[in-house]
């Protein structure tokens, strides 16, 4: 079950970025999402750092964007239209 963060982003347009978390109470990575680990060769010289995702959340999901009307992110986060955009007006 994926716990969703939720952040306001407005860049060139006004987004609700969603996107998934680690559970913070998983008694494996105490809610980091993972692990990471030195090893070292047969000399003992270091050989590299290998990370390993905790089950409790997979990383590879994508964040989503929503966009948010315009109306609405005026009224709740005081948006304001950019002077110039490229984007098409539909």
């Amino acid at each position: 079950m994926p716990r969703l963060r939720l952040r306001y982003r407005a860049e060139h347009r006004p987004l609700l970025v969603l996107t998934d978390t680690p559970d913070p109470k998983c008694p494996e990575c105490r809610g980091e999402g993972g692990w990471v680990e030195d090893h070292g060769d047969g000399t003992g010289a270091y050989a590299g750092t290998d990370a390993y995702p905790c089950t409790c959340w997979n990383p590879d999901h994508p964040e989503r964007q929503v966009p948010i009307p315009r109306w609405i992110a005026r009224r709740l986060f005081g948006w304001t239209e950019p002077f110039h955009s490229n984007e098409p007006p539909f």
